[in-house]
């Protein structure tokens, strides 16, 4: 039974309790109605019938400050198209000139969500995978978190932190993939490199890494400083170290047991999980190394040449923009 028809029972109710004990007064007492809402009912009775006392169904109001229906759409459809993207991201990306120039805020965007069942992130990656994502687990109550330290840098390649990153073991490989990562703390312009060991990182790899982001980087006019990492083998052993004293690069351990020290590129191996390897894990039947290679290399190109950040150093700009507002000015240059 609906509430409309609990409701048209009550009305009804009053109507005959009023006739049973012979006075309107003490039905309406009792049933807790005003008396001249009894006699409207009861005139609606008399005049049309019973049908009449229904609840009337009501469009449902159009707000001024609505979001259109065309842009509803237009966002489900982005967001579907774009799971791993949060509300801001996808206000953002709807933002630019490629997607319509649609301005519409995050918050906008998280309520057109929500009003469609698809404000969590696995929730949409569960629809792209086919699958019915799990019921979640009640949340706590959050807790207040302490006042972030920042790591204080000038310029670009002041300070480049690397870390590793376990994919797992694929179809076709002989080991373990792992994801050797390097982000520039200034302006999170970002290295990544898929390689495959027996089991561990290898130095070997994290020692070419190292070659390739100072290479870079010199190619822009920019001298590579100092590269922070935490403590595990494959940066403490001899190799690595013999590379970074070959390019003139100090090197920094972190505390141990203190890994939000090398914050900034955990960070983004977390984004790029959340935004490369999950939607790809969804789409692909049969994960290969050569399929999620070629994602990661699309995905570094949009997240460093058109992926706007919201960092302390970037303000609202790409990597590439962070980037180039550093290079020195050269011989006929403006």
């Amino acid at each position: 039974m609906s509430n409309d028809d609990v409701l048209f029972h009550f009305r009804l109710r009053v109507i005959a309790l009023a006739r049973e004990l012979g006075s309107v007064r003490e039905a309406c007492r009792l049933m807790e109605v005003h008396p001249s809402t009894f006699y409207r009912w009861r005139r609606l009775l008399e005049l049309y019938g019973p049908e009449l006392l229904r609840p009337r169904e009501r469009r449902q109001p159009q707000m001024p400050n609505a979001i259109p229906q065309h842009i509803e759409q237009r966002v489900v459809a982005f967001a579907l198209g774009h799971p791993e993207m949060g509300p801001h991201r996808i206000a953002d990306e709807l933002r630019r000139e490629r997607w319509g120039g649609i301005l519409i805020s995050g918050n906008g965007v998280w309520r057109v969500l929500r009003r469609n069942g698809l404000q969590r992130r696995r929730t949409r990656l569960a629809l792209i995978a086919g699958v019915i994502a799990p019921p979640g687990l009640p949340r706590e109550e959050p807790q207040p978190r302490p006042e972030p330290r920042h790591l204080q840098v000038e310029h670009p390649g002041e300070l480049v932190q690397m870390d590793c990153f376990c994919i797992g073991r694929l179809s076709g490989t002989k080991g373990t993939v792992w994801q050797y990562s390097a982000t520039d703390v200034y302006s999170a312009y970002t290295w990544a490199e898929l390689r495959v060991t027996p089991k561990n990182p290898s130095a070997h790899w994290t020692s070419a890494l190292a070659r390739r982001v100072a290479a870079e980087l010199h190619a822009h006019g920019i001298q590579l400083e100092r590269v922070m990492t935490d403590n595990a083998s494959e940066f403490r052993a001899n190799a690595f170290e013999e590379t970074l004293l070959s390019l003139g690069v100090r090197h920094s351990f972190i505390h141990a047991g203190r890994p939000q020290t090398n914050g900034c590129v955990e960070r983004v191996q977390q984004t790029i999980l959340q935004e490369c390897w999950k939607p790809a894990f969804a789409r692909y039947l049969v994960v290969k190394l050569t399929g999620i290679q070629r994602e990661l290399v699309t995905y570094l190109r949009y997240y460093n040449e058109e992926r706007v950040h919201r960092g302390r150093h970037t303000q609202g700009r790409t990597p590439v923009e962070a980037l180039l507002a550093f290079l020195p000015l050269r011989p006929g240059g403006s």
